[in-house]
């Protein structure tokens, strides 16, 4: 479908995308630079950064895709969401940026959660590492997904080549440019999604040929009669395991080393509060708008009379070239001028880019300085850069590799990632910074349970089936997030009363955390 404007809209923004990593590439001389741009961030760049790095291609697919399968109780997602992006901004912002600098000035989660316990050995650090490594490949591979399939949609390529293609671009200037690329990127990116979320919506509404065509939404039928309803199912029950496991994945939001790194990156704890207003409403649109994207466009081909267009959207599969997860390109494509058209689907490719190239980072970042770091303590900062960037690429080829199943859903990806890592350092995250009576055995109990927890749930057949065992994930409905959450939780609390804690050194770090001093805890390095 790609045109001379489509592709001439991909070069110009694929090439500003490396002028900025050539360009951070100078600025990044020391790991603290590379990995969290010298603390040095301002409120918008913090904000949007953030944001878009957390709203991967899953917004502009995934969310869209899901609601025009099944309706809008598939919104719960967002709304759950929403609430854990404010309650991520005013919980935790302000006190990991302070507490992570008091801390031994920790430019990582897990070197943070080494030093916030005193940590004399690297137990807790490696662990964190690991599973960082793990539930980030998958993420990367639903972003690197994402993109073959927005390659392949365009430009008539097979899978493989656009998932090649995508995956280079995203590797070079994360490769060379570090933190800072990342941030200014996933900046522009941010503000690039948020205009396509608006455009395609109102472009729907006028091109529709009767958008009164809405009432056909409410007619009777199983499916199209509740398409609108936001509590019920489609065969008339209360969706109760849809709304709870939609309002679950805010709850991941705590545990996200890609959005929390943003808090320790900002040049002050004093810009947080105009960073928080920022997220929250750039959120709020861009999720209203996502569902609204896939509603409309469900309105759109039914008022077309395309059935047959109709059906081939109607399933997640790969199978006939295009489905759900592809409603807002095939909208773009056939709804807009052709350069605006190219302008907006480059906003997918952003959102993939955004969320990738953070993953890749934080990677990179745990591999280097939590695992090499350790065991060669006298590496200097250009070898470690180096290693980091070695790391980005061995990273993106083992995301390359699993995102080679092109029939793999991108919102079944990032589901399982984001519930494995908020699981996993959610309940450690909030309870390290309000909890001082948390112990590092406790900590490395809730962050080890979080992530078995949903490994068990979503990956081992345990309850009888129709057809034999299926895992807790299908037998129940609930999202792995929630239960692995609140198990992560107990584990912590329970395990931190059976042991011991210096309560000088803790009562010593809260202090100087809320006075906001800058000198490192040198006991804690």
């Amino acid at each position: 479908m790609a045109d001379i404007y489509v592709i001439i809209a991909f070069v110009v923004y694929a090439l500003v995308m490396l002028g900025i990593g050539i360009m951070s590439y100078r600025k990044s001389k020391s790991m603290n630079d590379y990995f969290i741009g010298g603390r040095q961030l301002g409120s918008w760049t913090t904000a949007i950064s953030a944001q878009a790095s957390d709203m991967s291609g899953w917004l502009l697919m995934g969310l869209p895709g899901a609601i025009f399968l099944n309706g809008l109780t598939e919104s719960w997602i967002a709304i759950g969401l929403f609430i854990g992006t404010y309650l991520n901004w005013k919980l935790l912002a302000a006190k990991l940026r302070k507490m992570s600098y008091a801390a031994g000035d920790a430019i990582t989660i897990p070197e943070y959660f080494q030093k916030r316990f005193f940590a004399e050995k690297p137990v807790i650090r490696l662990s964190c590492a690991a599973i960082i490594f793990v539930f980030f490949l998958v993420y990367t591979a639903s972003a690197f997904s994402s993109g073959a399939k927005l390659f392949s949609f365009i430009f008539d390529l097979d899978y493989t080549t656009s998932l090649t293609i995508g995956a280079i671009i995203i590797i070079s200037y994360t490769f060379l440019g570090g933190f800072f690329a990342v941030c200014w990127t996933d900046m522009i990116q941010g503000l690039l999604m948020f205009g396509a979320l608006i455009i395609v919506p109102l472009v729907c509404i006028f091109r529709t040929p009767d958008f009164s065509a809405i009432q056909f939404l409410n007619t009777d039928g199983a499916v199209i009669g509740n398409y609108l309803n936001l509590f019920e199912s489609a065969d008339g029950g209360i969706a109760w395991t849809t709304i709870l496991s939609g309002l679950a994945w805010g709850l991941g939001y705590f545990g996200m080393p890609h959005i929390l790194v943003r808090f320790m990156a900002i040049k002050s704890s004093d810009l947080i509060k105009k960073s928080r207003i920022i997220a929250t409403i750039w959120v709020f649109i861009t999720l209203v708008a996502a569902v609204l994207v896939g509603i409309f466009g469900y309105i759109f081909l039914h008022s077309s009379g395309n059935e047959a267009l109709l059906d081939k959207f109607m399933h997640l599969g790969a199978d006939n070239g295009l489905d759900a997860e592809k409603i807002f390109m095939f909208l773009s494509g056939n709804l807009l001028p052709g350069i605006i058209a190219g302008i907006v689907l480059a906003a997918i490719l952003a959102a993939i880019m955004s969320t990738a190239d953070s993953q890749l980072l934080v990677t990179a970042s745990s591999v280097t300085n939590d695992m090499y770091k350790l065991f060669n303590k006298k590496a200097s900062d250009k070898t470690l850069m180096w290693i980091s960037r070695g790391t980005v690429i061995v990273v993106a080829i083992l995301a390359y590799i699993i995102a080679f199943d092109q029939n793999s859903s991108v919102m079944g990806l990032v589901s399982y990632a984001w519930a494995g890592l908020g699981a996993a350092f959610g309940p450690a995250m909030l309870l390290s910074l309000f909890w001082k009576r948390m112990t590092m055995s406790g900590a490395v109990a809730g962050i080890l349970t979080g992530g078995a927890a949903v490994v068990i749930w979503e990956m081992v057949p345990m309850i009888p089936g129709a057809d034999g065992f299926v895992t807790l994930s299908a037998g129940t409905g609930i999202y792995s997030l929630l239960p692995a959450f609140f198990l992560a939780l107990a584990a912590i609390i329970i395990v931190s009363l059976c042991t011991t804690v210096d309560k000088d050194k803790v009562e010593d770090l809260f202090a100087r955390a809320k006075e906001n001093k800058t000198q490192a805890f040198t006991d804690a390095q």
